[in-house]
């Protein structure tokens, strides 16, 4: 009876462990503000960090990697947003590494807690995809050649040698060898 108790939990904790695994490849990891960190802006930055998350997209089980000191991260509600009210937080952080996992699709607010930087610009909105919306690399459409003017047979100059690679393209590749890398793994350890 004991042997049985002990297989069934080696294969809970084997199941749990390749659970854990998926888990973590499947997701990714972003850092808000990358050198700079979760900072009031001066104004010198390339972008703002909302300009930032539109450069991004934000699946289920992402994290916000928030580096700071001297501050706080606050999550809010919309309205809360909008009026930089740091009053009725959703939840508060203080720690100065924070790690924010998405629990679901939608609308995420961030702000500064601390007096004035959220009206000088340190807040932040993230639009987490649905699920429907992700779609596998292989099953994404080419996107449409630009028209051309009639009887323009000329070399377009803007449009030299291919588009750069964006970070979705990039996820999604790192995605899917993590992905695969991962069931290989599970076979052989099943295996044994």
């Amino acid at each position: 009876m004991a042997s049985k108790s002990t297989a069934v939990t080696s294969k809970i904790l084997k199941n749990a462990l390749f659970f854990s695994l998926i888990i973590s490849v499947i997701s990714y990891e972003f850092e808000v503000g990358e050198e700079t960190g979760w900072a009031t802006p001066t104004g010198n930055e390339p972008e703002t960090y909302n300009e930032w998350a539109a450069r991004n997209r934000f699946r289920i089980g992402d994290t916000l990697y928030f580096k700071y000191q001297k501050d706080s991260v606050l999550v809010v509600n919309s309205e809360d947003y909008l009026n930089c009210n740091t009053s009725n937080p959703i939840t508060k952080f203080h720690d100065g590494n924070t790690i924010f996992q998405f629990d679901r699709s939608g609308f995420f607010y961030f702000i500064s807690g601390q007096s004035g930087h959220c009206k000088s610009g340190q807040r932040l909105i993230v639009r987490v995809m649905h699920p429907s919306e992700v779609e596998s690399p292989e099953s994404a459409p080419s996107p449409a050649p630009a028209p051309r003017s009639s009887g323009d047979d000329s070399w377009d100059s803007d449009d030299w040698g291919p588009p750069g690679i964006s970070s979705t393209t990039k996820l999604a590749v790192a995605s899917y060898y993590m992905t695969s890398f991962a069931g290989i793994l599970f076979v052989l350890y099943q295996s044994f």
